[in-house]
């Protein structure tokens, strides 16, 4: 049976249980954290290896700075897109304005991080602290100079890149192992979570829910299938069938970073995409490419003035635009950094803060969706990018078999 269906089925299992026995399946939580923390132990080396062993392989130093600058420029236009659609869908549908709320505090006083703030945040002063403190930013930018430094080195630098390289290929071997356990982890996590707020709590936001998820809809079909076939002139059906595994652990976990080691199987194994091509891109869009958070930040803040009757002009828009961009590029791709980055994008305008507790109830709920949205357009963008650079098996991506995961059912 294939992982995408174990996950499925465990799902439905974990929020039948979760209906039925209410709070009582909050026991089974330390399961589902227990399946994280596996996840989590393999994201810092999986970068740092894969990463830097990506980089290795285009020796070519203009063809790395050509594919970095590729990948940002892109992953900044598909984020600010993603920010117009939720305030448009928010905008046009007005899913705040039948609430009618009255404001007794403000956001807090924070400040959305400058440019240069965030340049500087994104430089390690000491690599091991970064890695200690998975700092995916910073381990990106050392990986970086470590891989062009590896190549300048020449033969000088080759223990440390077979080093790194079969680090790169012991993880992918671990990944296959800790994913063994997924369809545990998704049932506790579902039962635990359906269990703890119940389908009650989510009926007064359901018309934004629905709306946000609407809305990825359309992210989805103008911008990832737009890239796919008006671009990269590919038909859009194989991509989504290769993904299938890893959109279905996205949406369990909800967790950009813990879908990484899937979402770079499925990109390299499913969709043809060479590994030189994956291990830089794919590493970097799990840390600064958040189009299901860019969607949410720009709705939720429409959202919450309308619901405490905030008229906002277009300056107050536009720095609505320009704060998220910056928030969903300095957010971690872990669960719960969307909503709390949210605070700095209230906080520009300014909002209400109690609209943060407005939207808390159906967040876990939301960010299924966000993540989803955030893992595919890491892997459109990888295969655009490998597509312009002569670096994707077409081949491989119209007609391989889905290539499961070493020593799983995948």
């Amino acid at each position: 049976m294939k992982l995408w269906v174990k996950i499925l089925i465990a799902m439905a299992i974990g929020i039948a249980v979760g209906l039925v026995f209410g709070e009582r399946a909050v026991v089974l939580k330390p399961i589902g954290e227990v399946f994280l923390r596996l996840i989590n132990m393999i994201i810092v080396p999986l970068v740092l290896s894969s990463m830097t062993v990506g980089i290795t392989s285009i020796h070519d130093p203009q063809k790395l700075g050509r594919v970095g600058g590729k990948s940002l420029l892109l992953y900044l236009i598909t984020t600010a897109l993603a920010i117009a659609i939720g305030l448009f869908f928010a905008k046009v549908f007005s899913p705040g304005s039948a609430l009618k709320l009255q404001a007794t505090l403000t956001a807090a006083p924070t400040t959305a991080p400058s440019l240069s703030e965030l340049l500087l945040g994104i430089i390690p002063s000491n690599p091991f602290e970064s890695l200690a403190k998975e700092n995916i930013l910073q381990i990106i930018v050392f990986a970086l100079f470590l891989g062009i430094s590896i190549n300048f080195a020449g033969e000088r630098g080759r223990p440390i890149h077979e080093f790194l390289e079969s680090l790169a290929d012991v993880m992918y071997r671990m990944t296959s192992i800790v994913m063994e356990f997924s369809p545990f982890g998704v049932f506790a996590i579902m039962a635990s979570v359906t269990g703890t707020f119940g389908l009650g709590v989510l009926l007064p936001l359901l018309k934004f829910l629905v709306i946000f998820i609407a809305a990825c809809v359309v992210h989805g079909v103008i911008v990832d299938v737009g890239i796919l076939y008006a671009l990269a002139r590919l038909n859009p059906i194989p991509f989504f069938k290769g993904m299938s595994d890893a959109i279905m652990v996205a949406f369990s976990t909800s967790s950009s970073s813990a879908s990484l080691p899937v979402t770079m199987h499925c990109v390299q194994e499913n969709l043809g995409v060479s590994k030189n091509i994956s291990s830089f891109v794919l590493p970097l869009g799990s840390t600064v490419n958040m189009n299901g958070a860019a969607i949410f930040q720009g709705m939720a803040a429409l959202f919450v003035a309308q619901a405490y009757g905030i008229d906002l002009d277009w300056q107050q828009v536009l720095t609505i635009v320009v704060t998220a961009v910056l928030s969903a590029v300095g957010a971690a791709g872990i669960p719960g950094t969307g909503f709390v980055m949210l605070s700095v994008v209230f906080s520009s305008v300014p909002l209400p803060v109690e609209g943060l507790a407005i939207l808390a109830g159906i967040d876990r709920i939301r960010e299924m969706f966000s993540t989803v949205m955030n893992v595919m357009g890491d892997a459109v963008c990888a295969v655009y990018i490998a597509k312009q650079e002569g670096e994707l098996d077409e081949r491989q991506y119209y007609h391989a078999e889905l290539v499961e995961l070493e020593g799983s059912e995948v």
